[in-house]
């Protein structure tokens, strides 16, 4: 039995689902038992779930003032720094100054990586929460774009 971490059945659940021209996801009941079936654990299943509706409750955050002139630097909390390697830190950096991640985004997925069950984050993990992030979000196709273009280019042997 494979039981899989939060974030390999939210990949699942993204590969499966999200990534459809029209996404048909199930209910919340349908879909953990699909889910299930497919062998991961009930407990990682019920918090992949947890964690997913914790992003979809995240379109109603208000948007981050940003006014003109130079742009805020974000300061990581100790939690944050223990967690998201230097690369990551980076990584968001870095897609935030090429206009894939607004700040208001970079938030979200600061979060939803630190609700993640993992102890220490690499940028794989960064790049499919933002790719998540993005989906969840009206309006973002070409950001999302431009984020799966980078994903997919630099995992060979991906299928897509």
């Amino acid at each position: 039995m494979m039981t899989g971490s939060v974030l390999d059945i939210l990949i699942y659940v993204f590969d499966r689902y999200m990534l459809a021209e029209t996404p048909d996801v199930p209910e919340r009941d349908a879909l953990a038992k699909d889910l299930e079936r497919a062998g991961f654990a009930e407990a990682n299943v019920e918090r992949a779930l947890d964690w997913l509706a914790d992003l979809a409750g995240e379109r109603d955050r208000p948007d981050i003032e940003g006014g003109a002139g130079p742009r805020p630097v974000r300061v990581f909390a100790g939690s944050e720094l223990a967690r998201l390697s230097t690369e990551c830190r980076g990584l968001l950096l870095l897609l935030e100054q090429i206009g894939i991640l607004s700040e208001q985004q970079r938030e979200i997925v600061i979060d939803r990586l630190l609700a993640l069950d993992t102890e220490e984050l690499d940028p794989e993990q960064v790049k499919w929460v933002v790719l998540m992030v993005l989906s969840s979000q009206p309006g973002q196709e070409q950001a999302y774009e431009r984020m799966e273009n980078l994903v997919f280019e630099d995992s060979p042997g991906t299928l897509h």
